[in-house]
């Protein structure tokens, strides 16, 4: 919770960016890992019940980091040019109902039914390419071209920040790569919701977006090649 926005401070000061973006990367920084980190923990065989405690944990942190940040990155990168800015306890009401309601029923639906539990498959539909007249993001190749470099440098540091703090803290590699998988795939779809629909600002929602159409796969990929290197020391 502290980290990742400061990973994204110090990429997102020297990238070739305009404001607007910078600033919807740091917003995506502050938003923790959701229903799919736990979900590619499970399918990779990290420590499942160390993913939903972040969950938990970070769900509550995260109602009062989210303003806070935010907040920060409008202030660094926009400065006197916007008016925006996050009221704290609008916040906190908005992030509760996208993040502790969510964890809460997904850990009790597991908690006490485990077998249907596995039978659901999550879907994640991004509806955001729509032109920005029709409500969406107006997301162009040319976004695309200059977005992609820095979400995949920023989405490396996280998995890597995340997997190396616990092996220097000396756990075991299941935590290690639940570390990364939560660091490394944050939860797009609050930060649709604070740059789309509370900060009424499409472009800052193109970093989210173009975050979310790799992340999935390039955390497979890292828990992939991290587990045949754990497995071959082993």
């Amino acid at each position: 919770m502290l980290g990742l926005p400061v990973i994204a401070l110090a990429i997102n000061l020297i990238a070739p960016l305009p404001a607007a973006l910078k600033v919807g990367f740091l917003i995506l920084s502050a938003s923790p890992g959701g229903a799919t980190s736990g979900f590619l923990t499970y399918l990779w065989r990290g420590n499942v019940a160390l993913s939903l405690s972040l969950t938990s944990i970070n769900s509550v942190l995260a109602l009062f980091s989210i303003p806070l940040v935010v907040n920060f990155a409008l202030h660094v990168f926009m400065g006197r040019e916007t008016d925006l800015h996050l009221p704290f306890w609008d916040t906190v009401e908005q992030v509760f109902f996208i993040t502790i309601i969510p964890a809460t029923v997904g850990i009790a639906f597991r908690r006490y039914y485990p077998y249907h539990a596995q039978l659901i498959s999550k879907v994640f539909l991004v509806k955001m390419f729509a032109s920005e007249s029709q409500g969406g993001a107006g997301l162009e190749w040319a976004d695309f071209v200059r977005i992609t470099p820095v979400a995949l440098i920023q989405n490396a540091c996280c998995l890597l920040a995340g997997y190396f703090f616990l092996y220097y803290m000396k756990e075991p590699h299941p935590s290690r790569l639940t570390a990364a998988l939560e660091c490394g795939v944050q939860n797009t779809t609050l930060a649709f919701l604070i740059a789309s629909v509370m900060l009424g600002n499409q472009e800052m929602v193109k970093p989210a977006l173009v975050y979310s159409l790799f992340s999935f796969w390039t955390a497979c990929l890292f828990a992939y090649f991290s587990n045949r290197a754990a497995l071959k020391q082993a």
